[in-house]
């Protein structure tokens, strides 16, 4: 095993970058970690921007680092790379970067006042998508260019994801795999390429982009390019270094949790929570909204996410918890930070119920958090923990609609993230869901799931099965508590899951309310 093959991964996070080294039984070697300072800048409350160059950097000074130990760079036999989602670059004409890039967690909305062709607009209302259509034009990042900075608009030349220039960075290509581009992109889903004709084609044409702007896109696995000789001199990494298509944060982490077919659900807690599972054929996880390409090649995942997840922890214990927390991500918060808080307070925080909607969901637009339930028995330990299970009612909701639309349900969840370091968390979310909840071996699932990718792109096994067997790990596994569970069935079916609709018109006014002066 000392002369074994190596993969090296890039794993762009919103709060930090980590570059890895991976054997084939699914050990870090060694790894590298360097957190963004800031993460992003806000120019306007809800905003969130970043300069690419500076995450690039921060790589740089990973891969430096890390090429220090000469033996183990020796063993590299490739590169994968995994990134946060739905963050578009501009270039112009000579590829240089027009602004700084929006990010996926901010909060402006285009007005979209030109409506789409009037054909579109009754096939779309014919089927009841208008609102998500209009949603999702109002949150595609081209659109708000488009309308409040038209010289920005007018030089765009190519509109690729964040993942993409950093391939650039490194290799000198734009190409990307299909798997980077979950978000406001014109992908065809089903087919993981672009629409033909994006500017007409009816569901391509909301997002405002031209097919000649688009990158190249190609499976995971395959090989992306090489190791440019800038990229090895900025970065330390060796010259003609194959770099293989990976795929996207969310896709990298199901896989590095072991979630390779639909009869598992993998929960992954970080700046934004979500549910995923794996599919063979096309399937929607809920009306209106398409299965991802996944990072394994001919598969897909059902994905839905709520866009200010764990990032709530952090929002609590900055604003209500004492506590000089400057950052506004989950990904640093240790379980020792809020264990005790959660062992405080019962099961169902004697009735205190909150939706975790502090940003717009999908499938859930135009929306507002709410707490309810308040008494005199009422802590902030109480509300900690409204969080943490108002947070997993949400995904539950949403692993019921993969369920229906897959015909069966689910035997095990596997965690990740930053919230799956807590013990407690995992016991909430089995007691919640009334499934079995297992860690694996490592919280940077991410990162290994890019090195299976990696692992799988230069032959060291057949398949994604030996591949997860000999990588993969079952460390803990958390068993639902019949009597926590009893009392969250009856908090979820008699309160939570009825909320929503109940609230929708009072979610829908208020949130026009915030918005009306939100460019």
């Amino acid at each position: 095993m000392e002369n074994s093959s190596l993969i090296l991964t890039i794993d762009f996070g919103t709060q930090s970058v980590r570059v890895s080294l991976f054997d084939k039984a699914g050990n870090i070697l060694s790894s590298e970690k360097e957190v963004y300072s800031p993460a992003y800048y806000s120019p306007k409350p809800g905003y969130a921007e970043q300069d690419p160059n500076y995450y690039y950097d921060c790589l740089c000074k990973c891969t430096k680092r890390l090429s220090l130990n000469k033996e183990l760079m020796e063993r590299v036999k490739g590169i994968t790379m995994t990134c946060f989602r739905d963050s578009a670059v501009l270039l112009d004409k000579d590829k240089n970067i027009i602004r700084p890039m929006i990010l996926w967690l901010d909060q402006r909305y285009a007005k979209c006042k030109k409506p789409l062709p009037l054909l579109s607009r009754l096939a779309f209302g014919l089927v009841g998508m208008s609102e998500v259509i209009q949603m999702n034009r109002r949150r595609t990042v081209a659109n708000w260019i488009k309308e409040n900075e038209p010289e920005n608009f007018a030089k765009i030349d190519k509109y690729v994801a964040i993942s993409t220039y950093f391939v650039y960075k490194l290799t000198g290509k734009l190409i990307d795999s299909s798997s980077n581009y979950t978000g406001h992109y014109p992908l065809n889903y089903k087919k993981k390429t672009w629409y033909k004709n994006p500017e007409t084609q009816m569901q391509g044409q909301i997002f405002s982009l031209k097919k000649n702007q688009l990158c190249q896109l190609v499976d995971s696995q395959e090989i992306l390019g090489k190791i440019s000789k800038d990229a090895s001199n900025e970065t330390g990494l060796k010259e003609g270094l194959v770099l293989y298509a990976g795929g996207s944060d969310k896709s990298c982490e199901t896989l590095g949790t072991g979630v390779i077919e639909d009869d598992m659900l993998s929960i992954s807690l970080g700046t934004a929570c979500s549910v995923e599972t794996s599919v063979k054929k096309f399937v929607s996880p809920s009306k209106f909204f398409p299965a991802y390409p996944s990072v394994v090649p001919n598969y897909f995942n059902l994905d839905v996410q709520i866009y200010r997840g764990y990032w709530m922890i952090n929002w609590f214990l900055k604003e209500f918890g004492a506590m000089n927390i400057n950052d506004i991500v989950i990904d640093d918060v240790y379980p020792e930070d809020y264990n005790a808080k959660l062992k405080d307070v019962p099961p169902g925080s004697d009735g205190l119920l909150l939706q975790p909607f502090w940003g717009s969901n999908l499938d859930k637009p135009e929306v507002k958090g709410s707490i309810i339930g308040f008494s005199d028995v009422t802590t902030r330990e109480h509300v900690y923990r409204a969080i943490i299970e108002g947070i997993t009612y949400e995904l539950r909701l949403a692993s019921e609609g993969f369920a229906r639309n897959l015909k069966h349900g689910f035997k095990e969840i596997r965690m990740a993230g930053g919230g799956s370091r807590s013990d407690e968390i995992c016991q909430i979310t089995a007691d919640i869901f009334n499934l079995p909840v297992t860690k694996v071996q490592t919280n940077e699932t991410s990162s290994l799931g890019a090195a299976i990718t990696g692992f799988l792109a230069i032959k060291e096994f057949e398949n994604k099965e030996e591949a997860v067997k000999a990588m993969v790990h079952p460390s803990i596994t958390f068993k639902p508590s019949k009597e926590a569970n009893t009392i969250y069935e009856e908090l979820y079916k008699n309160c939570y899951k009825t909320l929503y609709k109940k609230l929708k018109g009072t979610y829908k006014y208020l949130f026009n309310f915030s918005s009306k002066n939100r460019k």
